[in-house]
């Protein structure tokens, strides 16, 4: 059968041949009724457009400069959502704009509202700027059911988000979950206040954050995996994300969170060319807890310039992060397990250099090194419970206190001074 244009579908849909000028692959929304005047609510329009090339197996809707006033609204597979210059959507501010559905929200399925842009089950498609989209300041927060992200795939494949700004505010920006093969590329991300992630990684796979400049309320980049039991029973890892070339600052906790939702493993993820501007707590925190289970492993960073952080440059806490969850991983099982941890070429003006005191005698983490450091802090470093730890040319200055306070600690280097 011989595939129809969008065009074509548009026309057979609308019954209006002869009445509207539409190309081959791309529709605008305004021809289906778009107003772009920051006040109409432009929802249907824009899902009637998307719907059209999900017809079509395929296509651009583009978005022309304007303020469009939307609720939430669905991708489906093969579909480019174009935003030109000065295109600005606005999430509504009417919580009824927002289906309620299971989302996933700090390591649970639960009811929550819709994202202003959502997608489930599809694959190939995308948002490009160079426009923007702000979720709107009045449904920020931790009210149940959850508050709507900004964007928010759910068990898709090959997302592409690149090239526009997010503007938000106590919540979540980008939140893919269960997701493989997905490219953050060249965004630029801001929020304010708690609760203010930029882009959390959920149990997703083959991820590339990429050129991004994230300055948050929270957390710039969070990797999660579940919560307890549910998670753990799950076992859907977060593995393969690359976090390159971006520029951080975060103003309430660290700039990148790996944990503490930890229960279907983290593995593979690899920090590099990256630039922290300030970070209220560290530049880097990898934290879980006892009854989150599962494994952090493979966690490499090189590369890295480190301004601002008055916590410090690295903190390891897998004991004691995070709330409890009501149906934990028991026993040994609980605790989570972890190796391979790797940090090279890094400059720092922090607090503490390393902290990596709330770890687990019974679980060791297995491979540790820190190489090629240099710069100032106020603190040191603390380990307890590593085996082949590597220190090497760690060259830091204005510290209190010793150089290195170890409990349980094995490896080369661990002399003191340095």
């Amino acid at each position: 059968m011989k595939r129809l244009s969008l065009a074509a579908i548009f026309l057979i849909l609308l019954g209006q041949a002869g009445c509207v000028s539409v190309s081959r692959d791309a529709l605008n929304v305004r021809t289906f009724g778009a107003v772009g005047d920051g006040t109409t609510k432009d929802t249907a329009a824009f899902q009637k457009a998307l719907d059209i090339c999900a017809v079509a197996k395929g296509g651009e809707v583009v978005v022309p400069a304007g303020d469009y006033l939307i609720g939430s609204i669905e991708l489906k597979s093969y579909t480019t959502l174009r935003l030109e210059k000065d295109a600005h959507l606005m999430g509504s501010p009417d919580l009824d704009d927002y289906p309620v559905m299971k989302v996933r929200w700090e390591g649970h399925w639960i009811d929550g509202h819709r994202a202003l842009i959502f997608a489930q089950n599809a694959g190939h498609f995308g948002i490009v700027g160079p426009g923007k989209i702000s979720g709107n300041p009045a449904l920020g927060g931790r009210e149940m059911p959850r508050r709507p992200v900004l964007i928010e795939p759910i068990n898709c494949i090959d997302v592409r988000l690149e090239g526009f700004a997010t503007e938000h505010q106590s919540m979540w920006s980008i939140h893919p979950t269960y997701c493989v093969n997905v490219t953050a590329k060249n965004l630029v991300i801001r929020s304010t206040g708690g609760n203010g992630d930029g882009v959390d990684v959920d149990s997703c796979k083959h991820v590339r954050i990429e050129s991004c400049d994230i300055n948050t309320g929270d957390d710039c980049i969070a990797i999660k995996s579940g919560r307890g039991m549910e998670g753990y029973r799950a076992a859907r890892p977060t593995e393969d994300v690359l976090i390159s070339h971006c520029t951080l600052g975060d103003n309430n906790f660290a700039c990148i969170g790996i944990g503490s939702e930890t229960s279907g493993g983290i593995r593979n993820v690899q920090i590099e060319h990256c630039k922290f501007t300030h970070a209220k707590s560290y530049a880097i925190y990898i934290k879980s807890n006892t009854g989150r289970g599962a494994f952090i492993e493979d966690i490499s960073a090189r590369d890295l310039d480190v301004a601002t952080a008055p916590g410090g440059f690295l903190r390891i806490n897998l004991t004691g992060s995070g709330i409890k969850d009501p149906e934990p991983v028991t026993g040994d099982e609980g605790i989570p397990s972890a190796k391979n941890f790797s940090f090279r070429d890094v400059k720092v003006n922090c607090g503490t250099l390393v902290d990596a005191a709330q770890t687990s005698p019974v679980k060791p983490i297995n491979g540790f090194s820190l190489v090629e450091v240099s710069g100032t802090c106020k603190k040191a470093i603390t380990l307890a419970n590593l085996t082949n730890a590597v220190l090497r040319d760690v060259h830091v200055t204005g510290y209190e206190g010793p150089f290195l306070t170890q409990t349980n600690v094995q490896g080369v280097g661990l002399e003191e001074p340095r």
